[in-house]
């Protein structure tokens, strides 16, 4: 399915995409597009060599996924690689404790 969209609203989808902590479902919320349409944009207009090394960090990163994350958070006893230990501790809001 083609997406007719402007090229500042595709700049937008092509930076939200390539954010680790940006979900899909915030892409969809902040832009109408679906998944498989921000999958569809980003093989359109990035190099092949550039697309497939996004889709291979995407499949595998929990973040991009809000559903799997949570699962994740939830998990007992759940020991999580450096890199998405990262992640985690990024998309967890900051404490506004003053001490």
């Amino acid at each position: 399915m083609k997406v007719n969209i402007h090229a500042d609203q595709i700049s937008l989808v092509i930076r939200l995409a390539w954010e680790d902590r940006t979900t899909f479902e915030e892409i969809k919320t902040r832009t109408g597009l679906a998944e498989h349409e921000v999958i569809d944009i980003m093989r359109r207009e990035l190099k092949p060599s550039s697309f497939a090394m996004w889709r291979k960090r995407v499949a595998g990163r929990v973040t991009k996924h809000r559903k799997l994350l949570e699962r994740r958070l939830k998990s007992p006893g759940r020991t999580f690689s450096e890199s998405e230990e990262d992640d985690i501790e990024a998309d967890e809001p900051e404490s506004n404790d003053p001490r």
